[in-house]
């Protein structure tokens, strides 16, 4: 069943029946506490202290944020630009895109997944995007600069995962080039639109999970914070930091680190005043490519955590692990 888009421009007094959680599934703001996830300064000279800081940041949080990252100004003004452009096209420009289907490759849809009995505030355009030339001929012809723009973020953001991957690598102890050859075959973007919600404490933009991918590189909206993530046992608060991106591991890495690293869970909420914008950049592998822990992370004394298994990067399902027992 086809649900109406959230980015219609109508404004609500009261929150739609089908958005509102159940009284067990809402957000309790009350109870969301803040602290800050570690910040790593890409332009450091030592190499080094990166990857030290990057090893820490990925055992200890499974989020970080980083700055001097290489990713122009300009970029992240067009990008962040030209989705809100999007997503305040007329609904029936939109809707030519609008699909329920996953395998698509590039799909306008709402909510969080089809499965939800409560729809989530968000509507978002996926598209696949490396290698670019097999990909930007579906992109959207609206708002005009879109192809331009994007093609130039995906490019940059492109070299910045494969940045964070060699330091994930060498952190682990692995050869810098690992985790790419094993996880990073395709990158994604999701374009996330969270338009003023009335009643915020009763529903979510994204209820809580994990990414099924290797690597997310968040661009947030540096005016409407919404991220949380769950650590230790309660929900945190992210504010972004100037001109930083928000990067955090997917179950991917959690499963090639045997369980080094953690895949945490997160989600976004919305506000009641203000529309809210993001863009997240996905690493992850092709398809059927067999996940397993790296072989220099497992031994007589520390063996496999996980059965290997098949990944299936296009069914957006949180993939299950299956421990060894």
């Amino acid at each position: 069943m086809m649900k109406s888009l959230v980015s219609t421009g109508n404004r609500y007094e009261s929150l739609p029946e089908q958005y509102k959680r159940p009284l067990s599934d809402r957000p309790n703001l009350s109870q969301v506490f803040k602290e800050a996830i570690p910040l790593i300064d890409l332009g450091c000279p030592d190499r080094a202290e990166i990857v030290r800081q990057t090893g820490e940041a990925c055992r200890l949080y499974g989020f970080f944020q980083v700055i001097n990252h290489g990713i122009s100004g300009a970029s992240v003004q067009e990008i962040m630009g030209v989705t809100r452009e999007f997503f305040h096209l007329p609904v029936e420009e939109k809707m030519k895109l609008y699909s329920v289907d996953p395998v698509k490759k590039i799909r306008l849809s709402t909510s969080f997944n089809n499965n939800e009995t409560a729809h989530s505030w968000r509507d978002f355009l996926r598209f696949s995007c490396y290698p670019l030339e097999n990909f930007m001929h579906e992109w959207p012809s609206s708002p005009t600069a879109f192809k331009e723009v994007v093609s130039k973020y995906c490019t940059e953001v492109q070299e910045l995962g494969l940045q964070l991957l060699e330091y994930i690598s060498e952190s682990l102890g692995l050869e810098r080039k690992h985790i790419e050859k094993a996880l990073a075959e395709e990158q994604t973007i999701v374009l996330n639109f969270y338009p003023p919600c009335p009643e915020p404490d009763l529903t979510y933009g994204i209820p809580g999970h994990t990414d099924p991918y290797a690597l997310t590189i968040l661009l947030p909206d540096q005016e409407v914070a919404g991220l949380q993530v769950r650590r230790a046992g309660k929900w945190i608060a992210i504010d972004p930091h100037p001109s930083a991106f928000i990067i955090n591991l997917g179950d991917q890495i959690q499963a090639l680190s045997n369980d080094k690293y953690k895949s945490l869970w997160h989600r976004a909420i919305v506000n009641s005043d203000k529309e809210r914008i993001s863009v997240a950049s996905f690493f992850s592998p092709g398809n059927n490519v067999v996940i397993r822990p790296a072989e220099q992370l497992t031994s007589n004394e520390l063996p496999a955590i996980y059965r290997d298994y098949t990944y299936v990067c296009r069914k957006l399902v949180l993939l299950i692990h299956f421990p060894l027992m």
